[in-house]
């Protein structure tokens, strides 16, 4: 649904190779590497011990639950049903997208997937419903025509699908942290896909170093930094339209859909990077201000008390006053 576009100022070894790097503490740092959810992931973490496979439980437990392409997950099946039992993680992801549809007005829905595939930034990246159809396929979007009764997940329309894939990302940076902190693991910066959580200190024994890539609109991987964050204690997602789009005739459209109306949204955003108390609300914000709009989503960053940096269309650059605390 959207893409994340960091790159880490940090060498990055496979998990493979096991590398450790000596700290002032005594206890070693290390790395893990690995694909999930067709992202790569990095992963730093300081511990005497090697937790490489308590990363992969969790982030395959997350799998388990949220993954819409694993026809066997619990999302899956959800797609399926008009009234389930779910687990902790798909209510911890569902609670967090009810809260950034509200706080954003709509503007954030996970269950727009059926709109996105229609428009072709689904699975066979082809477009599959003409304007009429878009209007019915509205008929049965919208996050809040459900509800959870306690671990029940209930449908007013079985026809409704889930995709987590603005948030599920942040949330499995949190999960891998969380399990960290269950560890005692105090200093650790875990990314996936770009969606970050970070503690405490990184090797160099100062906050963590994140590039965010200035917007360069292209179908090919290319990098320009726009600023340089040091930044610890947080979660951190950039999204943006400048690495997939469609061309239609003389047209280009990016990939945001708007919920309201069930058409790619024609936003002043090209890109927005926000900072949160948690990876998975950042993740599910920074995509709210990419459909929102600028002045609007200032005033959601604002009123939640978030940081943000938002680079227009114009090219001009819009941060929060105490973002500029962490620029290098």
């Amino acid at each position: 649904m959207t893409f994340r576009s960091f790159r880490f100022l940090l060498p990055i070894v496979c998990v493979a190779a096991s590398l450790a790097f000596p700290s002032c503490s005594g206890e070693k740092f290390k790395r893990a590497e690995g694909m999930i959810w067709n992202t790569e992931y990095h992963i730093t973490y300081q511990s005497d011990k090697d937790l490489g496979d308590s990363i992969i439980a969790v982030l395959n437990s997350v799998d388990r639950s949220l993954n819409v392409f694993d026809s066997t997950s619990l999302v899956s099946r959800v797609n399926l049903a008009d009234t389930i039992i779910i687990d902790s993680h798909f209510k911890t992801v569902y609670n967090g997208s009810r809260t950034a549809n509200r706080v954003s007005k709509g503007a954030f829905d996970p269950t727009i997937s059926p709109l996105i595939t229609a428009w072709g930034f689904g699975k066979g990246h082809l477009p599959t419903a003409d304007t009429l159809h878009i209007d019915e396929i509205l008929k049965y979007t919208g996050i809040t025509k459900t509800r959870l009764q306690g671990d029940t997940l209930i449908k007013r329309d079985p026809r409704i699908n889930f995709n987590f894939s603005a948030i599920a990302k942040g949330y499995g940076c949190d999960a891998v942290a969380a399990m960290f902190k269950r560890n005692r693991v105090s200093n650790y910066l875990v990314e996936i896909g770009g969606e970050i959580a970070m503690a405490g200190i990184s090797p160099s024994n100062e906050q963590w170093k994140v590039s965010i890539d200035r917007p360069i609109l292209s179908d090919s991987i290319s990098h320009d930094s726009q600023a340089v964050i040091l930044i610890t204690d947080a979660g951190l997602a950039t999204s943006g339209n400048y690495r997939n789009f469609r061309q239609s005739g003389d047209s280009t459209y990016g990939h945001t859909i708007s919920p309201a109306t069930g058409r790619p949204v024609a936003t002043d955003v090209i890109s927005a990077t926000v900072i949160a108390p948690t990876a998975m609300m950042a993740d599910a914000f920074a995509t709210a201000c990419m459909a929102a709009g600028s002045e609007m989503a200032k005033k959601m960053i604002t009123d939640q008390k978030y940081e943000a940096l938002l680079i227009l269309a114009d090219s001009t650059v819009w941060y929060t006053p105490a973002l500029k605390q962490f620029m290098e």
